[in-house]
């Protein structure tokens, strides 16, 4: 196990790392209220609301995470030329984030996901979206876009955070895995079913168990590890991919690594027990922090540890939030450090 100074420098290795975020954008907007009768017109609470609120959501939620962690997200996607759109740049700027990755669109709306909370509990989510592909156009001059920010930046990783909303169409993930390749630039996936298996040739993939299932067509038992190690092997050989961490909810994480040509080794990190709140957003915090543990080269077994750590923190708070850093790291010094 390393030392207290070992993980105090892993923290202040992220800062300033330069990461670009490719995926599926939307605001998140919340209603705040309390509940304390049933409507008389059907059998479903009241929320008298006192407060609205509007946050970044989706792959935008995975650059607040890396601007939490102290490096600096490069957020690329498509928005809708809409309200919603103006409210999300916005938020942007708001958030000191910038906004040249983004691309409006005529052709879309923006994504966004209206969750009413009462006494502290979601009692309703409401999604206004579009799933279609991007138009040609617009996967054009996205994908410009994108390569021209790769050209004249500093990248250490590149994140794709799908969530199966259009803007990660199978031809553009694979355009900008080759740049990235290229340009020995690592690249990170938070998969989806739609496109699980057009990620080739990649560092590092994140699915939670339900995707892993989905994307291989598998029923695989959590308990068992051989089990998990088999199938994922099957990412690891038909993909080409370096490395899996597999999320299993409160059994934790599964890491599978490629230690040589022809060999895979694994490891099953167990949840620590926390107070769950609201897993929203959970996934985001773990695929950022794992993406810049995978920069600094940090042991499997250790990254996945923290990353599964930091989705466990931010559980425990109501709503989307990214990850507070010196409470991820304190923490990290009493969990994984030697006494």
């Amino acid at each position: 196990m390393p030392d207290k100074e070992v993980i105090e420098k892993i923290f202040e290795g992220f800062n300033r790392k330069k990461v670009m975020i490719i995926g599926d954008v939307m605001v998140d907007a919340y209603l705040w209220g309390h509940v304390d009768r049933i409507s008389p017109e059907a059998p479903v609470p009241i929320v008298s609301v006192n407060k609205r609120e509007n946050r970044l959501g989706g792959a935008a939620n995975v650059a607040l995470n890396i601007r939490s962690l102290g490096a600096e997200p490069i957020l690329c996607s498509v928005i809708g030329k809409d309200q919603k759109g103006d409210e999300f740049i916005g938020l942007l700027e708001k958030d000191g984030l910038t906004t040249r990755g983004i691309i409006k669109s005529h052709d879309r709306i923006t994504t966004t996901k209206f969750r009413v909370i009462g006494n502290k509990m979601q009692m309703l989510r409401v999604d206004e979206e579009v799933t279609e592909d991007l138009t040609d156009n617009d996967i054009r001059v996205f994908d410009n876009n994108v390569k021209n920010i790769i050209q004249k930046e500093d990248i250490a990783c590149i994140i794709f955070q799908d969530y199966n909303k259009g803007v990660l169409t199978n031809g553009l993930i694979h355009e900008i895995i080759k740049t990235a390749n290229e340009n020995n630039i690592p690249v990170v996936v938070d998969p989806k079913k739609q496109n699980f298996d057009a990620y080739h040739h990649i560092s590092l993939f994140k699915p939670n168990l339900k995707e892993l299932k989905e994307g291989l067509n598998l029923e695989i038992d959590p308990t068992n590890a051989n089990e998990l190690a088999n199938a994922i092997q099957l990412l690891h050989k038909n993909q080409d991919i370096e490395m899996v961490m597999t999320t299993l909810s409160e059994k934790g994480v599964f890491i599978s690594y490629k230690c040589s040509e022809k060999k895979y080794e694994y490891q099953h990190i167990p949840a620590h027990v926390r107070s769950i709140s609201d897993v929203s957003g959970a996934g985001d915090t773990v695929v950022s922090v794992a993406a810049l543990a995978y920069v600094l080269k940090l042991p499997p077994g250790l990254m996945a540890g923290i990353a599964n750590l930091a989705g466990g923190i931010v559980c425990e708070e109501v709503g989307v939030v990214p990850i507070d850093k010196e409470k991820l790291k304190k923490e990290s010094i009493k969990i994984f450090t030697t006494p």
